[in-house]
C-alpha cells in the first residue's frame, strides 16, 4: 500500500488574510478531492493524510468533513490550541473522530521560537498520548533545539518533522541543518518527513535536494522516514509525479515498503 502521508486541501473563500496569496497563482484556488484523485490514480498512491494550513478548528472540522466522504482520505492531522485550560478536553473530543490522528501547531509562524517548551502544553501532550494522537513537527532549523527538549521531555510522544525542518536548500547551507536535526535523529520517538525539499530548493535544480533527502534517510533510516508530496504547495516547485519519481530514485529500493507506505501506515495507525 502507497501513502501520501502530507498533502492540503482548502477553499480559498475560508482563507481571507490567510497564506497563500493572489500572487502565488498556481496554487491560490480551490483544492479538493477531485483535483487529487487522478494524480492519485496515475500515481499508484492509494491514500493520504490530510495536513492542516490553518490555526482554526473550523479547518480542522472541514478536514474531518472531507474525510468522511472521501476514502483516500486514511487519516488527518488537524489543529487546536493546544495551552488553552480547555485543551485535553477538545483534544478528547476530536479523537473521537477515527481519522483525526495528530495535531500541528504552526511553530515556523509562531513569534516564540521557543513556544513549545512551555510546561502549558503538557496537558494537551498527555491528551494526545491517552488518545493514540501524533505530533506533527512544522518547524525551520532554528526551532530543532526547542524541539530537541520538548521531545526529550515527552519520549512517549510520537513526533514527525515535516519536511524535513525546511532545510536552506536554496542557499547551499548544509552544515548547521545537519548538525541540529543529527541530535533528533537520535531519539526514538522522533521521525521525519521526505517532503517539501522541492519547494525549498528555489531556483536551484532538482539535483540539490538529493544530499539533503540522503542524509535524513541516512539518519533516521528506513524505519522512520516517511514520504510525502505536500501537494498542492509542490505546484510552486514541480509536479506531483515527478517528485515521486525522484524519491523512488533516491530511496533505495529494499526501503520502499516502508518509505512510501508502511511508516505512514504505523506511525499514524491508518485503519486502526
Amino acid at each position: 500500500m502507497r501513502v501520501d502521508a502530507h498533502q492540503h486541501f482548502w477553499r480559498i473563500a475560508d482563507r481571507t488574510g490567510q497564506w497563500p496569496p493572489a500572487e502565488l497563482q498556481a496554487i491560490h484556488r480551490d483544492f479538493l478531492p477531485g483535483d487529487m484523485r487522478p494524480l492519485l490514480k496515475v500515481a499508484g498512491i492509494d491514500g493520504t493524510v490530510l495536513v492542516q494550513t490553518m490555526e482554526s478548528e473550523a479547518d480542522t472540522a472541514f478536514m474531518l468533513d472531507l474525510a468522511d466522504s472521501t476514502p483516500f482520505i486514511l487519516g488527518v492531522v488537524g489543529w487546536t490550541d493546544m495551552k488553552a485550560p480547555g485543551a485535553p478536553a477538545t483534544i478528547a473530543r476530536l479523537a473521537r473522530h477515527p481519522k483525526l490522528k495528530g495535531l500541528r501547531p504552526m511553530l515556523q509562524d509562531i513569534a516564540d521560537d521557543h513556544w513549545i517548551g512551555d510546561p502549558a502544553l503538557d496537558a494537551a501532550v498527555a491528551a494526545m498520548r491517552e488518545h493514540h494522537l501524533v505530533f506533527d513537527a512544522l518547524v525551520l532549523p532554528r526551532h530543532l533545539e526547542p524541539l530537541l527538549a520538548f521531545a526529550r521531555r515527552h519520549p512517549g510522544l510520537p513526533i514527525v518533522i515535516d519536511h524535513g525542518a525546511k532545510p536552506p536548500i536554496s542557499e547551499g547551507r548544509f552544515i548547521d541543518w545537519y548538525a541540529r536535526i543529527k541530535v533528533l535523529a537520535e531519539l526514538p520517538n522522533v521521525h521525519c518527513k521526505l517532503s517539501g525539499l522541492l519547494t525549498e530548493a528555489g531556483d536551484q535544480k532538482p539535483q540539490a535536494v538529493r544530499p539533503y533527502a540522503e542524509t535524513i534517510f541516512d539518519l533516521f533510516g528506513r524505519e522512520r522516514v516517511i514520504w510525502g508530496s505536500d501537494w498542492p504547495v509542490l505546484r510552486l516547485a514541480g509536479d506531483y509525479q515527478a517528485w515521486l519519481d525522484q524519491c523512488l530514485d533516491i530511496v533505495p529500493a529494499d526501503a520502499h515498503g516502508e518509505v512510501f507506505g508502511g511508516n505512514a501506515q504505523r506511525f499514524y495507525r491508518l485503519g486502526a
